[in-house]
């Protein structure tokens, strides 16, 4: 994309890991909201939702910071144990800080599947001083289990949350998802794909591709950040 500058940086993990890092920022003057964008269990940084999410808000004028996980950094299908996923976003936190926080005001968590729900959980126990939370396909509930709701958490939560699911998401029943909603105290919104699965892909009798589906949840996500600004 044109107008933005990318910046390959390696990330610090620890005393001995390190992992890959896109900061990407905009060409011209920039927002002082900067955004730390985590992938999903089953895919990278270079996930094309992912991509068009950091690039897209960083057009607007938003700098982006996508980071790998370790076991992805490493070639690794299974995730890390928790408290490496926490290191690692922790991590990255603080060398976006030290890259870009002196143009920084506030911070956005935002992340697909396992890396939103991580960010959530940190935000819950106050190990992550973001402002907001953007969460792209919430793993409410394992696949074969509806009941086993991945939310306790969520109500301990007292930043603005937006949640994006898709109305086929398996991961994530809508009802169960509008209940759980109903309970948090934290400003929340929900912006739904029609058709959408957990990766927001939708079936081909509609006519959309995945393209338009990304440029509408950039829309949103860039309404939501002018308007839940504090």
């Amino acid at each position: 994309m044109e107008g933005i500058i990318r910046r390959n940086v390696v990330v610090p993990v620890g005393n001995r890991e390190r992992t890959s890092g896109i900061l990407v920022v905009p060409g011209k003057a920039s927002r002082r909201t900067a955004i730390i964008v985590a992938h999903g269990a089953g895919n990278d940084m270079n996930t094309p939702l992912i991509v068009s999410f950091s690039e897209g808000l960083a057009m607007a004028g938003y700098p982006t910071l996508r980071f790998n996980f370790l076991y992805k950094e490493h070639g690794k299908k299974a995730p890390d144990r928790q408290e490496m996923l926490v290191e690692t976003w922790q991590s990255v936190y603080r060398f976006a800080v030290e890259a870009i926080g002196a143009d920084t005001d506030s911070w956005v968590a935002a992340g697909k599947s396992l890396g939103g729900r991580i960010a959530s959980e940190m935000v819950s126990d106050g190990l992550l001083p973001v402002d907001r939370l953007i969460f792209l396909g919430y793993p409410l509930h394992p696949f074969d289990n509806k009941e086993k709701l991945r939310d306790t958490h969520l109500r301990r939560i007292e930043i603005p949350m937006l949640f994006f699911a898709g109305t086929r998401d398996p991961l994530c029943d809508m009802e169960k998802l509008d209940g759980v909603l109903r309970q948090l105290q934290a400003p929340r919104d929900l912006y739904t794909i029609d058709g959408g699965d957990h990766s927001f892909h939708v079936p081909k009798k509609t006519g959309m591709q995945d393209a338009e589906i990304f440029r509408q949840i950039i829309t949103k996500a860039l309404e939501w950040l002018s308007s839940s600004a504090s």
